[in-house]
């Protein structure tokens, strides 16, 4: 009865949703305009197409195995989602079916459900060069994830004149999930692998459908949860001492962590000058020591966290705020969800997480207890396309982001009447 009385909760909300917020057609679609969306969450003019590409990142450390007391090296796949403006035909339908899965590799209790959701984009349809060669943005998605975690934001970016690559992170996805230290290790790796193939397979001698759509030199990384870590990491955050102990109880003495590091010589040399801005969501790791003063001081680049305040996954006060404060050398914001736990980044609870027989847990995978996810999704577009509109694009944004630190201190800019309750903004320079 319980199960039945969700169902028919959850369809009547979407029902109402549709009615009020619907852009087209006859499906809400995650990203879609709730009616007190900010003014920047609107979609852009150019429509998106989506293609899936398979890379191979060689001969990598393989952190889960030991051969001889060393880690082997092992041939690291990785699927990418890709999307960019597109030049698509009347006759060729605006919708697509992402095809997904929920669950855990790993565990019996949490057995794999594939699932389908629909999308505002065009499958393999021709790209649109009149804008020229567009700013490139590679999103990461959390542990487990998928690249599909984020759909609401990477279609929306794409309509705006990005092109817009999320990362299948091998061995922390929900089809294929591995022990942690792999994520520990790889997430920076498969970033920047990620950024030096995009460069490579836009070139104009490129035969794929790349060539000449991006520019590389101009580039910004999102990543949630453990892709906040990730990007941190790669854009100056360089791990602690104490990073580096905590891989090591995990993995019975692996230094496999320590090019990471904020002391290696090899970390540095690494930091890479095409990458502009970044967004950071929930990133975890502060709480754990993963950082210290010194590698948060590494960080350089113009930045956004986005957190909820009572995140119990990374923590606030001493996680990303702690963050945030601490990176002293950068120019960046804190936009905080007042009352809300981790969930701030992803698409809402797909409806396959109230099938029966499908664990509770998928649901609150997705789910944030106080906000409505679609609001969440709505504001983060608002703020992510002030952001990278500044940076990327040299658009002026600012007066999206120069706001009180609460709306009680004043208006905010971009936000209909009483529908900025809730939010903080916080910004601090170098």
């Amino acid at each position: 009865m319980a199960v039945r009385y969700l169902i028919f909760l959850f369809i009547s909300l979407a029902t109402v949703r549709q009615t009020t917020a619907q852009t087209a057609g006859d499906t809400f679609v995650n990203g879609d305009l709730l009616p007190n969306a900010p003014e920047l969450a609107a979609r852009g003019n150019y429509p998106v197409g989506v293609r899936t590409l398979k890379l191979v990142h060689k001969d990598q450390v393989d952190v889960l195995h030991t051969k001889d007391g060393k880690h082997p090296l092992y041939d690291r796949p990785l699927t990418l989602e890709i999307w960019y403006p597109a030049c698509v035909s009347t006759t060729k339908s605006p919708l697509v079916q992402y095809e997904s899965v929920l669950g855990r590799s790993n565990d019996p209790k949490r057995p794999i459900v594939p699932f389908t959701f629909p999308g505002r984009a065009s499958r393999d349809a021709e790209p649109d060069r009149s804008g020229g060669a567009y700013p490139l943005v590679i999103v990461s998605h959390g542990y487990p994830g998928s690249r599909l975690l984020l759909t609401y934001l990477t279609e929306n970016l794409a309509s705006k004149g990005y092109v817009v690559v999320a990362i299948d992170h091998t061995e922390s996805t929900y089809s294929d999930l591995a022990a942690f230290p792999s994520t520990l290790v790889n997430r920076p790796l498969d970033d920047l692998f990620v950024l030096n193939e995009m460069a490579r397979l836009s070139g104009k001698t490129s035969n794929t459908f790349l060539a000449g759509l991006l520019n590389a030199d101009n580039t910004a990384l999102i990543g949630y949860s453990m892709g906040g870590y990730g990007v941190l990491n790669t854009t100056g955050a360089g791990f602690s001492a104490e990073a580096l102990k905590l891989f090591g109880q995990m993995t019975n003495g692996s230094t496999a962590l320590e090019p990471r590091t904020m002391n290696s010589p090899a970390y540095k040399p690494t930091l890479d000058a095409r990458i502009k801005a970044v967004v950071a969501f929930a990133p975890w790791g502060m709480e754990r020591g993963v950082w210290d003063a010194t590698g948060l001081a590494g960080l350089t680049l113009p930045t956004l966290f986005i957190a909820g305040s009572k995140d119990d996954i990374s923590g606030y006060e001493k996680g990303i705020k702690a963050i945030y404060e601490g990176a002293v050398n950068a120019d960046r914001y804190l936009l905080t969800y007042v009352n809300a736990r981790h969930n701030v980044a992803p698409n809402p609870p797909p409806i396959a997480t109230l099938q029966p027989g499908v664990s509770p847990d998928e649901y609150g995978h997705y789910a944030e207890p106080v906000w409505n996810e679609h609001r969440i999704n709505n504001i983060n577009q608002h703020f992510v396309t002030a952001f990278l509109g500044i940076h990327l694009k040299k658009m002026e944004y600012a007066k999206y982001l120069n706001l009180p630190e609460t709306d009680a201190l004043g208006p905010w800019t971009g936000f209909k009447p009483r529908f900025s309750l809730g939010l903080e903004m916080r910004h601090a320079k170098p």
